[in-house]
């Protein structure tokens, strides 16, 4: 069970590691003349988040579930999502944030994985919340957590398109590519 505890805890290690690049990123924009979206949605991307992790510590404690040969497949996904993660993050650079985040008149990062997908975090974000339970077999938090994320950013991604839309070169260089679903052009 320990180990259980401890692959969870360097997650959330990692979350917390990825917050503190945020908030230095958000100073970075503010200085660049960025401002800040939709910030009241914010509390709710940070909760279902939060209690995301709580409840697979929750679940994983009561059930005592722990690696079986059914946590392979949702740990290869999710190890492959971490790669995701920093191919994503690292294409953005200091553009990236955990808040929407916008600088007027920027033209939008568009290399890396965004240069097949409007939103590949997003889909790593999905991905991870719905598989990092799995690995543990805590089903009840993969159900309840993977509807709680797409609530959140259906609310969310509609506020941030149309906040890159109207300030930056958003609609020009996404017009054609998927939010989710690779498009490969010339």
């Amino acid at each position: 069970m320990i180990l259980v505890y401890l692959f969870i805890f360097i997650v959330i290690v990692q979350r917390f590691v990825e917050m503190a690049i945020a908030n230095r990123n958000a100073k970075w924009i503010k200085k660049q003349g960025g401002y800040e979206v939709a910030g009241e949605h914010y509390k709710w991307i940070i909760a279902v988040h939060g209690f995301f992790f709580i409840s697979l510590l929750i679940e994983v404690t009561v059930t005592k579930q722990s690696w079986t040969g059914a946590s392979a497949l949702p740990l290869a996904l999710f190890l492959l999502a971490q790669l995701g993660r920093v191919w994503a993050l690292s294409s953005l650079g200091r553009y990236w944030n955990t808040r929407i985040m916008i600088i007027p008149g920027a033209n939008v990062v568009a290399r890396g994985p965004y240069k097949y997908v409007r939103h590949p975090n997003y889909v790593i974000v999905v991905l991870e919340i719905a598989v990092l339970p799995l690995i543990f077999q805590a089903y009840w938090t993969a159900i309840l957590f993977t509807v709680l994320n797409a609530a959140v950013l259906s609310v969310r991604i509609k506020k941030e398109e149309a906040a890159l839309k109207q300030a930056t070169n958003y609609n020009d260089v996404f017009q054609k590519r998927r939010r989710f679903i690779p498009t490969y052009e010339d």
